[in-house]
């Protein structure tokens, strides 16, 4: 949705409470993908779990009655846009084995009743703060939070400063110009996917002339782990593009959404421009960290671009001399993400005009907070 906008309201601050999911150890076909029970919006991966003992001639997803996607070969898995409003689906899983009869599952996700709506669309903030000493500050009650748009006191309707769910995208930048650096960028990608906590989703992108999905929203630190053997280098670097589309594949989710390049240097095959770029993420209010390799710490012009991306997120950017050090960019990283707060409000300016709202986050005794800049007023869709 424009601008990212909160649809919930009491739903959302309890977040979803998905029931226990079973593994092929227990049965040798689940649905992995969403979760039972969820609250889900926006692009949403399908995925069925089948146990390599059962031969699979085919695997059907049917969403709301409806046959959304077959499919015939792992992996089982396929991208479905479940709109803007939270509402229930019926998603059912028919498995048609090799030999023997098909086996189907089926699961509910969760809907907004009318009482839990809210009449103005909430904006979505993710903050960071830090003490004097730069270390990350975590514990602090919702009144120490105060938030402005363009100068106006705005009430903050949502706060969560503990177990606040995070979809995080990590795209690498697999083109040739990477060959030399690709093992080790691969130990520290690898190193850095493991810590993320595995109730955190995770989706791995590799981009060069092209963007190539290699997991999708998985929380097991091994499938994650696999995705990355599977990076070969190779073509030129799309960086714009690649940005653009991870953006839109975060854009409608609930919660923190945070979004980690990797790339060694400038844009070099892209269809869309820096000003393409830069206008998708003010209507989003995902998070942009770069982590710049190469030609990106030497040439300023690439810096400044880098910063002229990311800094308005809330995000920022890293810069390593060597790929032996991304692991010390990867941890920084982990404890900002582990360390951060999210706000909602309810903006007093409903008028949806495409203008440009600066947002202002200040809390009480720390002058060290680093949030989106502002977001884009883009009209309903």
């Amino acid at each position: 949705m424009a601008g990212s906008l909160l649809t919930l309201a009491t739903a959302q601050q309890a977040g979803p409470t998905p029931a226990p999911a079973l593994t092929t150890a227990e049965t040798p076909v689940v649905i992995s993908s969403p979760s039972a029970s969820a609250y889900i919006s926006g692009v949403t991966a399908l995925r069925a779990a089948i146990d390599p003992s059962v031969p699979v001639q085919s695997v059907t997803f049917f969403v709301d009655g409806r046959q959304f996607c077959v499919l015939n070969e792992p992996p089982f898995d396929c991208e479905w846009d479940a709109g803007s409003v939270i509402s229930v689906h019926l998603i059912r899983l028919v498995v048609q084995p090799v030999s023997g009869d098909r086996i189907v599952k089926t699961l509910r996700t969760k809907g907004i009743g009318y009482a839990d709506r809210v009449n103005v669309e909430a904006i979505q903030v993710t903050v960071t703060v830090t003490d004097d000493a730069g270390r990350f500050v975590s514990a602090l009650p919702r009144s120490a939070f105060s938030v402005y748009e363009d100068g106006k006191s705005q009430p903050v309707t949502y706060f969560a400063s503990k177990d606040v769910p995070l979809e995080l995208i990590v795209a690498v930048d697999i083109s040739g110009s990477m060959t030399a650096s690709m093992p080790k960028l691969k130990k520290a990608v690898k190193d850095f996917l493991v810590a993320v906590p595995s109730k955190d989703q995770v989706t791995l992108l590799g981009f060069n002339d092209s963007v190539f999905a290699l997991t999708r929203k998985t929380t097991d630190p091994s499938e994650r782990v696999r995705a990355v053997d599977r990076l070969a280098p190779w073509g030129a670097t799309a960086l714009y593009d690649v940005i653009v589309r991870a953006v839109d594949m975060l854009g409608r989710q609930v919660g923190r959404k945070a979004l980690v390049v990797f790339s060694d240097g400038e844009d070099q095959g892209s269809h869309l421009s820096l000003d393409d770029v830069e206008r998708k993420l003010q209507s989003s209010d995902v998070t942009l960290y770069m982590i710049a390799q190469g030609r990106g710490i030497s040439q300023d012009y690439l810096k400044k671009t880098m910063q002229r991306l990311t800094v308005p997120t809330g995000g920022r950017t890293f810069t390593t001399d060597s790929v032996e050090q991304l692991h010390l960019a990867f941890e920084e990283l982990l404890d900002e993400l582990s360390n951060q707060y999210l706000l909602g409000y309810q903006p007093s300016n409903g008028a949806r005009d495409d203008t440009w709202r600066e947002i202002k986050v200040q809390v009480d005794g720390y002058p060290n907070v680093r949030a989106r800049q502002g977001y884009r007023a883009a009209p309903f869709k």
